[in-house]
């Protein structure tokens, strides 16, 4: 049996380098060659190497804790997807536009009204004319409904970065404009609007499925709002 020195290494082996211990493997940092994941996290700073996919070695669970993996997430959860976030509360239009809507819709409704009641009372006798004129009705009762929760549902809100519109009665929508995508800001106004002293604002952008309709707003809001996006469009612009 060969003679060990006094570490306890054959003569002909002093020249390899020592066995570590377990100690001292468990805090060293992993060679180019150590799986990501054997490791402590402090090895990458809880970030894995480039092109790597952090794991921790039993499960394949990531490294990463829950609130950085949700991070970004705590201001818009799900459950609000349609709210403005950040604290924001929706600015409201006119209470002047249901009633715009409704004048509106009872003037077309006149019209259609008299005239098919006409047509069907020379075909069809009183009773196919009168039969209309209830239809006509019960549309327009359905109208004035649909009117008064579309206005609930409008509203708008202005971020740092961007504008989110939100309408929609039977499918819900929000639109999230941002300063510098939009090309123009235009206000709108029918005889009908003008009369009641509101106007529409009308946010064009490069593509058309993103432009956004404010409706309703109070004629002096409407410029407001107009020269505010403007400017902050212009500024976001110069930015890009």
């Amino acid at each position: 049996m060969p003679a060990q020195n006094a570490h306890g290494v054959p003569p002909g082996s002093q020249g390899a380098p020592p066995v570590p211990s377990a100690q001292q493997v468990q805090g060293a940092p992993p060679g180019p060659s150590a799986p990501f994941g054997q490791a402590g996290e402090g090895a990458y700073g809880g970030r894995p190497p480039q092109g790597g996919t952090p794991s921790n070695g039993a499960g394949g669970a990531a490294l990463y804790p829950v609130a950085e993996q949700q991070e970004g997430a705590a201001g818009y959860p799900a459950a609000d997807a349609f709210e403005p976030g950040a604290g924001l509360a929706w600015s409201r239009i006119s209470p002047r536009y249901p009633w715009h809507r409704r004048i509106a819709a009872l003037v077309r409704a006149i019209p259609i009204a008299a005239i098919g009641a006409f047509l069907l009372w020379r075909g069809g006798g009183t009773v196919a004319a009168l039969l209309w004129v209830a239809g006509v009705l019960a549309v327009l009762v359905v109208s004035w409904i649909v009117v008064e929760v579309a206005y609930r549902a409008h509203g708008y809100a202005e971020r740092g970065d961007d504008l989110i519109v939100t309408s929609g009665v039977f499918v819900r929508r929000l639109i999230v404009v941002p300063y510098g995508r939009m090309q123009f800001v235009d206000v709108t106004a029918g005889l009908l609007e003008r009369w009641m002293g509101v106007a529409t604002v009308r946010l064009h952008t490069a593509a058309a499925a993103t432009d956004a309709v404010i409706p309703g707003l109070p004629a002096a809001e409407a410029a407001l709002l107009r020269d505010r996006l403007a400017r902050k469009g212009e500024e976001r612009s110069m930015g890009l």
